[in-house]
Protein backbone atom coordinates (compact mmCIF):
# COMPACT_ATOMS: atom_id res chain seq x y z
CA UNK A 1 0.00 0.00 0.00
CA UNK A 2 1.97 3.48 -1.00
CA UNK A 3 2.17 6.10 1.32
CA UNK A 4 2.38 9.98 0.36
CA UNK A 5 5.96 10.07 0.01
CA UNK A 6 5.90 13.68 0.56
CA UNK A 7 4.47 13.41 4.20
CA UNK A 8 5.66 12.71 7.60
CA UNK A 9 1.77 11.79 8.48
CA UNK A 10 0.12 8.34 8.31
CA UNK A 11 -3.75 8.42 8.78
CA UNK A 12 -5.06 5.56 11.20
CA UNK A 13 -5.73 2.24 10.14
CA UNK A 14 -9.62 2.36 10.05
CA UNK A 15 -9.78 -1.47 10.94
CA UNK A 16 -7.10 -1.54 13.70
CA UNK A 17 -6.63 0.63 16.98
CA UNK A 18 -3.06 -0.23 17.17
CA UNK A 19 -0.94 -0.61 13.90
CA UNK A 20 1.63 0.13 12.24
CA UNK A 21 2.67 0.82 8.74
CA UNK A 22 5.04 -2.27 8.18
CA UNK A 23 7.43 -2.64 5.40
CA UNK A 24 8.76 -6.22 6.02
CA UNK A 25 9.62 -7.88 8.78
CA UNK A 26 12.25 -10.67 8.49
CA UNK A 27 15.12 -12.81 10.54
CA UNK A 28 18.62 -12.50 9.78
CA UNK A 29 21.86 -10.93 11.37
CA UNK A 30 22.46 -7.93 12.97
CA UNK A 31 25.06 -6.38 10.06
CA UNK A 32 25.80 -2.95 12.16
CA UNK A 33 27.51 -1.74 15.10
CA UNK A 34 27.41 -3.19 18.75
CA UNK A 35 25.60 -6.35 18.30
CA UNK A 36 26.59 -7.18 14.80
CA UNK A 37 26.34 -10.72 13.79
CA UNK A 38 23.45 -11.40 16.04
CA UNK A 39 20.69 -13.52 15.15
CA UNK A 40 17.67 -10.67 14.74
CA UNK A 41 14.39 -10.54 13.71
CA UNK A 42 14.07 -7.01 12.35
CA UNK A 43 10.68 -4.92 11.94
CA UNK A 44 10.94 -2.30 9.46
CA UNK A 45 8.56 0.28 9.61
CA UNK A 46 7.33 2.77 6.82
CA UNK A 47 7.66 6.17 6.56
CA UNK A 48 10.55 8.75 7.33
CA UNK A 49 10.40 12.40 8.47
CA UNK A 50 14.34 12.81 6.22
CA UNK A 51 15.23 11.32 2.73
CA UNK A 52 18.97 10.36 2.64
CA UNK A 53 20.13 10.31 -0.69
CA UNK A 54 22.01 7.16 -0.04
CA UNK A 55 19.06 5.51 2.05
CA UNK A 56 19.46 1.84 2.16
CA UNK A 57 15.42 1.54 2.50
CA UNK A 58 14.53 3.68 -0.51
CA UNK A 59 10.78 1.70 0.16
CA UNK A 60 10.35 3.22 3.65
CA UNK A 61 11.47 6.73 2.69
CA UNK A 62 11.37 8.34 -0.64
CA UNK A 63 8.71 5.98 -2.14
CA UNK A 64 7.43 4.39 1.30
CA UNK A 65 5.21 0.88 0.74
CA UNK A 66 3.74 -0.71 3.34
CA UNK A 67 0.72 -2.93 5.07
CA UNK A 68 -1.06 -1.93 7.83
CA UNK A 69 -0.18 -4.77 10.52
CA UNK A 70 -2.05 -5.26 14.00
CA UNK A 71 0.56 -4.75 16.78
CA UNK A 72 -0.15 -8.57 17.90
CA UNK A 73 0.02 -9.92 14.72
CA UNK A 74 3.73 -7.98 14.86
CA UNK A 75 4.44 -9.74 17.62
CA UNK A 76 3.05 -13.62 16.94
CA UNK A 77 5.24 -12.92 13.85
CA UNK A 78 8.30 -12.41 15.63
CA UNK A 79 7.40 -15.44 17.95
CA UNK A 80 7.74 -17.82 15.36
CA UNK A 81 11.47 -16.95 14.65
CA UNK A 82 13.78 -18.61 17.18
CA UNK A 83 15.11 -15.08 18.62
CA UNK A 84 15.84 -12.91 21.62
CA UNK A 85 16.77 -9.69 20.00
CA UNK A 86 14.00 -7.46 17.63
CA UNK A 87 15.54 -4.48 15.96
CA UNK A 88 12.72 -1.78 15.73
CA UNK A 89 14.14 0.24 11.99
CA UNK A 90 12.57 1.98 8.92
CA UNK A 91 12.00 4.56 7.50
CA UNK A 92 12.24 6.37 11.41
CA UNK A 93 10.10 4.47 13.34
CA UNK A 94 10.28 6.96 15.64
CA UNK A 95 7.61 8.74 13.71
CA UNK A 96 4.89 6.36 14.91
CA UNK A 97 3.03 6.93 18.14
CA UNK A 98 2.39 2.83 18.00
CA UNK A 99 6.19 2.07 18.10
CA UNK A 100 5.99 2.54 21.81
CA UNK A 101 3.24 0.15 22.33
CA UNK A 102 5.12 -2.24 20.33
CA UNK A 103 8.56 -1.11 22.11
CA UNK A 104 7.02 -1.84 25.47
CA UNK A 105 4.86 -5.22 24.98
CA UNK A 106 8.08 -6.33 23.72
CA UNK A 107 9.86 -5.39 26.62
CA UNK A 108 7.34 -7.37 28.68
CA UNK A 109 7.77 -10.41 26.77
CA UNK A 110 11.44 -10.50 27.30
CA UNK A 111 13.04 -9.79 24.38
CA UNK A 112 16.36 -7.55 23.96
CA UNK A 113 15.19 -4.48 21.86
CA UNK A 114 16.99 -1.89 19.69
CA UNK A 115 15.83 1.09 17.96
CA UNK A 116 17.31 2.37 15.01
CA UNK A 117 16.51 5.74 14.62
CA UNK A 118 18.14 9.21 13.08
CA UNK A 119 17.65 10.65 16.20
CA UNK A 120 15.25 13.74 15.47
CA UNK A 121 12.76 11.84 18.01
CA UNK A 122 12.63 11.29 21.52
CA UNK A 123 10.04 8.94 22.41
CA UNK A 124 9.42 7.26 26.30
CA UNK A 125 9.40 3.51 25.69
CA UNK A 126 11.53 0.01 26.03
CA UNK A 127 14.72 0.74 24.50
CA UNK A 128 17.61 -1.92 25.47
CA UNK A 129 19.75 0.17 22.82
CA UNK A 130 19.36 3.20 21.26
CA UNK A 131 20.90 3.01 17.78
CA UNK A 132 21.08 6.50 16.98
CA UNK A 133 22.17 7.85 13.56
CA UNK A 134 22.56 11.66 13.14
CA UNK A 135 22.70 12.59 9.56
CA UNK A 136 25.69 14.57 8.05
CA UNK A 137 25.59 17.12 5.64
CA UNK A 138 26.63 14.66 3.32
CA UNK A 139 23.19 12.72 3.56
CA UNK A 140 21.87 15.99 2.09
CA UNK A 141 19.65 15.53 -1.02
CA UNK A 142 20.97 18.25 -3.56
CA UNK A 143 20.10 18.02 -6.68
CA UNK A 144 22.98 15.92 -7.91
CA UNK A 145 22.35 13.23 -5.22
CA UNK A 146 18.90 13.50 -4.77
CA UNK A 147 16.97 9.53 -6.27
CA UNK A 148 14.21 12.22 -7.84
CA UNK A 149 16.52 14.24 -9.61
CA UNK A 150 14.74 17.44 -8.64
CA UNK A 151 16.66 18.34 -4.79
CA UNK A 152 12.99 19.08 -3.57
CA UNK A 153 13.57 17.74 -0.18
CA UNK A 154 16.93 19.09 0.16
CA UNK A 155 16.04 21.91 2.44
CA UNK A 156 13.65 19.82 4.59
CA UNK A 157 16.24 17.37 5.06
CA UNK A 158 18.88 20.39 5.91
CA UNK A 159 16.52 21.66 8.48
CA UNK A 160 15.37 18.63 10.22
CA UNK A 161 18.75 16.30 10.76
CA UNK A 162 19.51 17.32 13.40
CA UNK A 163 17.98 18.00 16.56
CA UNK A 164 20.83 17.89 19.59
CA UNK A 165 17.81 18.13 22.44
CA UNK A 166 16.71 15.21 21.53
CA UNK A 167 20.00 13.45 20.27
CA UNK A 168 20.78 14.49 24.18
CA UNK A 169 17.97 13.03 25.92
CA UNK A 170 18.16 10.04 23.56
CA UNK A 171 21.70 9.70 24.97
CA UNK A 172 20.87 10.16 28.54
CA UNK A 173 17.95 7.69 28.76
CA UNK A 174 18.92 4.70 27.26
CA UNK A 175 22.06 2.35 26.20
CA UNK A 176 23.19 3.89 23.29
CA UNK A 177 25.60 3.71 20.18
CA UNK A 178 26.60 6.97 17.75
CA UNK A 179 26.58 5.72 14.70
CA UNK A 180 27.71 7.84 11.75
CA UNK A 181 27.94 6.73 7.73
CA UNK A 182 30.80 7.90 6.28
CA UNK A 183 31.03 8.92 3.08
CA UNK A 184 34.69 10.31 3.22
CA UNK A 185 37.31 12.13 4.83
CA UNK A 186 35.30 15.43 4.99
CA UNK A 187 32.70 14.22 7.26
CA UNK A 188 34.97 13.96 9.99
CA UNK A 189 35.29 17.53 11.20
CA UNK A 190 31.61 17.46 11.52
CA UNK A 191 31.49 14.89 13.20
CA UNK A 192 34.01 16.09 16.06
CA UNK A 193 31.97 19.31 16.18
CA UNK A 194 28.46 17.37 16.90
CA UNK A 195 30.27 15.46 19.35
CA UNK A 196 30.94 18.42 21.28
CA UNK A 197 28.17 19.82 20.91
CA UNK A 198 26.16 16.74 22.41
CA UNK A 199 28.71 16.57 24.99
CA UNK A 200 28.31 19.84 26.31
CA UNK A 201 24.35 19.06 26.65
CA UNK A 202 24.48 15.35 27.95
CA UNK A 203 24.54 14.54 31.81
CA UNK A 204 25.81 10.91 30.58
CA UNK A 205 29.38 10.19 29.45
CA UNK A 206 29.90 9.90 25.45
CA UNK A 207 32.81 7.39 25.26
CA UNK A 208 34.50 7.59 22.04
CA UNK A 209 33.82 3.39 22.57
CA UNK A 210 29.76 3.95 21.75
CA UNK A 211 31.25 6.29 18.70
CA UNK A 212 31.02 4.50 15.70
CA UNK A 213 31.84 5.22 11.92
CA UNK A 214 30.07 3.01 8.76
CA UNK A 215 31.29 3.53 4.89
CA UNK A 216 28.42 4.10 2.46
CA UNK A 217 27.77 1.87 0.42
CA UNK A 218 24.58 -0.53 -0.10
CA UNK A 219 26.39 -2.71 -2.28
CA UNK A 220 29.65 -4.91 -2.10
CA UNK A 221 30.73 -2.87 -4.88
CA UNK A 222 30.08 0.55 -2.85
CA UNK A 223 31.80 -0.74 0.31
CA UNK A 224 34.83 -1.39 -1.68
CA UNK A 225 35.48 2.23 -2.47
CA UNK A 226 34.60 3.15 0.97
CA UNK A 227 35.63 0.61 4.13
CA UNK A 228 39.25 0.74 3.80
CA UNK A 229 38.97 4.61 4.25
CA UNK A 230 36.41 4.93 7.23
CA UNK A 231 38.42 1.76 8.66
CA UNK A 232 41.60 3.87 8.65
CA UNK A 233 39.40 6.81 9.92
CA UNK A 234 38.30 5.24 12.45
CA UNK A 235 41.73 3.92 14.01
CA UNK A 236 43.21 7.38 13.95
CA UNK A 237 40.27 9.34 15.57
CA UNK A 238 39.83 6.46 17.97
CA UNK A 239 36.39 5.07 17.21
CA UNK A 240 35.09 2.06 16.23
CA UNK A 241 34.45 0.97 13.06
CA UNK A 242 31.49 -1.30 12.09
CA UNK A 243 31.17 -3.43 9.09
CA UNK A 244 27.95 -3.39 6.95
CA UNK A 245 27.80 -7.44 7.18
CA UNK A 246 24.61 -7.81 5.94
CA UNK A 247 25.73 -6.30 2.88
CA UNK A 248 29.20 -8.40 3.04
CA UNK A 249 27.18 -11.47 3.38
CA UNK A 250 23.94 -10.65 0.82
CA UNK A 251 25.00 -8.03 -0.91
CA UNK A 252 21.83 -5.88 -1.57
CA UNK A 253 19.23 -8.64 -1.36
CA UNK A 254 16.23 -8.06 0.34
CA UNK A 255 15.19 -9.12 3.47
CA UNK A 256 18.46 -9.50 4.77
Amino acid sequence: MPVNADSDAFEADPEHDTALPINEVFYSLQGEGKLSGVPTVFVRTSGCNLRCWFCDSYHTSWEPTHAWMDLEDILEEIAGYDAEHVVLTGGEPMIHDEAVELLDRLGDRGYHTTVETNGTIYRDAHIDLASISPKLRSSTPTVGRDPKGDGEWADRHEQRRIDVGALSRLIDTYPNQLKFVVTDREDMAEIESLLSRIRETTTTEVADDDVLLMPEGTTRAELDRTRNTVADLAMEYGYRYTPRLHVDLWNDAPGT
